[in-house]
């Protein structure tokens, strides 16, 4: 099975110049658990997570910093075509819920969620406020 199926095509993206604060405004205000950070060719060069947001918020980061001291940088990505199986095992093995899925040239196409992958094959809905 291929992964085309499970991925969201309207991924919410940023710069890398944005503050923390709106960074944690776009995760609260679209019931979102991830953005990810891309460069002017689509490239992805980090994402921002609920996880982050947390990191930063319990290290005391200034939420005026730019989104670029703060994002995880070490991103992993899978490209379009792969297996279920083998985007499955890239979160598994690194404990990540969201992976970015890229094209061959390396620009950003999808996220895969383990949100909309339970409701997908599990029909969960998750509810939002």
């Amino acid at each position: 099975m291929k992964i085309n199926g499970f991925m969201i095509e309207d991924v919410v993206i940023a710069s890398g110049d944005i503050s923390i604060k709106e960074a944690i405004g776009t995760l609260y205000h679209k019931h979102i658990g991830s953005v990810i950070i891309i460069d002017k060719d689509r490239k992805c060069k980090g994402i921002f997570t609920e996880r982050d947001a947390i990191r930063v918020v319990a290290t005391d980061v200034p939420l005026s910093t730019p989104l670029k001291e703060a994002m995880t940088t070490n991103l992993k990505t899978v490209e379009e075509g792969a297996t279920f199986a083998e985007a499955l095992n890239i979160m598994r093995t690194h404990n990540i819920r969201h992976l970015p899925v890229t094209d061959r040239q390396g620009k950003l196409i999808g996220l895969l969620s383990l949100r909309t992958i339970l409701d997908e094959v599990y029909n969960m809905r998750t509810a939002k406020p």
